[in-house]
């Protein structure tokens, strides 16, 4: 028998200014998958990336944070690992993984990081 199908998608939004952040998006898994979904920070490398997680209709929520020299992610209100994790493959590229995929994980995912140069915060 075939899982529920969960739709994970990547906010698609352009950036001004020196840092361009992408992200590939993930359309759909069935349930009880592993999903990984890639950032690169561009030119941000002294920073981590924060990653968010939106139900259409709904407020963002802050599911965590990890930097290149962290062992471990800080964790947001009700998220935590092993579900939600982390790693990097180098300091401007991030993986966030879900695992064991749920009806209630069906939502918008993205990150973002702070630009120095720029002095804001910049998204996919």
């Amino acid at each position: 028998m075939l899982g529920t199908l969960c739709t994970l998608i990547t906010a698609l939004t352009c950036v001004s200014g020196v840092t361009v952040v992408t992200q590939k998006p993930v359309v759909a898994v069935t349930t009880g998958e592993t999903v990984s979904i890639d950032c690169n920070l561009g030119t941000v490398t002294d920073r981590g990336a924060w990653w968010y997680k939106q139900i259409p209709g709904g407020v963002p929520q802050f599911v965590l944070y990890f930097r290149h020299d962290w062992s471990v992610p800080n964790y947001g209100t009700g998220f935590s690992s092993p579900k939600f994790t982390s790693t990097h493959q180098s300091t401007s590229d991030y993986r966030f993984t879900i695992k064991n995929i749920e009806e209630g994980d069906s939502a918008v995912y993205y990150c973002h990081t702070w630009d120095d140069s720029v002095k804001e915060y910049v998204s996919q």
